[in-house]
C-alpha cells in the first residue's frame, strides 16, 4: 500500500494513502473502525468517564436526592457532550484523511509551512486511494454520522423528558 518515491515526490508521511494507515492504527481513531460492540463500549466508557466532570456539576444544579430526575438528566446530557465530541474529533479526522484520498492533487509541504507543493496523482494511485475512500472510509464516516444522529435523538428526547419533570 506505500507509494514509491520514485514516482511519488510528496514526504511519505504526506501521503494520503499512508496518512490512512497511520489513523487505521492510531489508537483512538482506531475506535471507529472497530465491530459494532466494540464501538459502543469504547463510547460508553467516555460517556462512564465524564461522569466525574458532569456528575458534580449536575449536583450543584440540582441535589440528587431533591431532584433525581433532574440531576440524572443534566449529568448524562453532560457527560454526552464529551462522547460528541469524541465523536465529532473522529469524523473529522476520518473526513481529512478520506477527502485527501478522494482529490486528484495531494498538496505537501517539503520541509516547512512555506514551501508547500502540489502533486497530480497518477491513474493507479488515483484508483487505488478511491477505492479506499470508498470501501474503508465511507463506512466509517456514515457510522459516525450515524452516531451524530444518534446523540442528538437522544438529547433531543431528554429536552421533552426534562419538560415533564
Amino acid at each position: 500500500m506505500e507509494q514509491q518515491s520514485s514516482v511519488c515526490p510528496v514526504p511519505r508521511e504526506q501521503q494520503p494513502i499512508n496518512e490512512y494507515q497511520q489513523l487505521k492504527e492510531s489508537c483512538f481513531f482506531g475506535w471507529a473502525r472497530l465491530d459494532v460492540q466494540g464501538y459502543i463500549k469504547k463510547l460508553g466508557w467516555i460517556w462512564l468517564w465524564s461522569w466525574l466532570i458532569a456528575g458534580p456539576l449536575a449536583a450543584a444544579s440540582f441535589a440528587p436526592l431533591t431532584y433525581p430526575g433532574q440531576f440524572m438528566l443534566c449529568g448524562a446530557g453532560g457527560a454526552s457532550i464529551f462522547v460528541a465530541l469524541s465523536v465529532l474529533r473522529l469524523y473529522l479526522g476520518w473526513s481529512y484523511v478520506g477527502s485527501r484520498l478522494q482529490r486528484e492533487t495531494v498538496f505537501y509541504e517539503e520541509s516547512g509551512w512555506y514551501d508547500g507543493q502540489t502533486w497530480q496523482k497518477t491513474e493507479e494511485i488515483l484508483a487505488r486511494d478511491r477505492l479506499v475512500a470508498t470501501y474503508e472510509v465511507e463506512p466509517i464516516l456514515l457510522r459516525l454520522k450515524r452516531t451524530g444522529v444518534y446523540l442528538a435523538i437522544v438529547a433531543f428526547g431528554g429536552s421533552l423528558i426534562w419538560n415533564f419533570l
